[in-house]
């Protein structure tokens, strides 16, 4: 299987660059992470709606709903490939940082990573 790398680019020999599987779930996550619902045609509902809440105002409620729609949108949209074991988000000056622990079905390695969005 071929796993297209993202944000898609050119490898140095000028075809579209491809990546290895365990990248190609972070990248999957980073997709589902920084889209908002309605930009995807076809899938009006995908998306976690996170970065909205760089500029929302920042409380615990606000906090603990995006982890919970968040965990959900993986578990639907990627629950096949991952398992969610730990989610934390944080909003921060301008940044918002997700903390994602999660078990590769494939594999049964745990992984952790984190995502940053915020304003430069």
């Amino acid at each position: 299987m071929i796993n297209i790398d993202f944000p898609l680019h050119f490898d140095s020999f000028g075809r579209t660059a491809t990546t290895g599987r365990d990248d190609h779930i972070r990248d999957l996550i980073e997709q589902f992470l920084f889209t908002n619902s309605g930009e995807r045609v076809n899938r009006p509902d995908f998306g976690s709606g996170l970065l909205q809440l760089i500029f929302a105002p920042n409380s615990p409620e606000l906090a603990a709903t995006l982890q919970f729609t968040i965990q959900a949108g993986l578990q639907r949209w990627l629950g096949d490939v991952l398992e969610v074991q730990a989610l934390e988000v944080v909003s921060e000056d301008g940044a918002v940082r997700v903390f994602l622990q999660y078990l590769v079905r494939r594999t049964g390695e745990v992984r952790t990573d984190e995502f940053v969005r915020g304003l430069s």
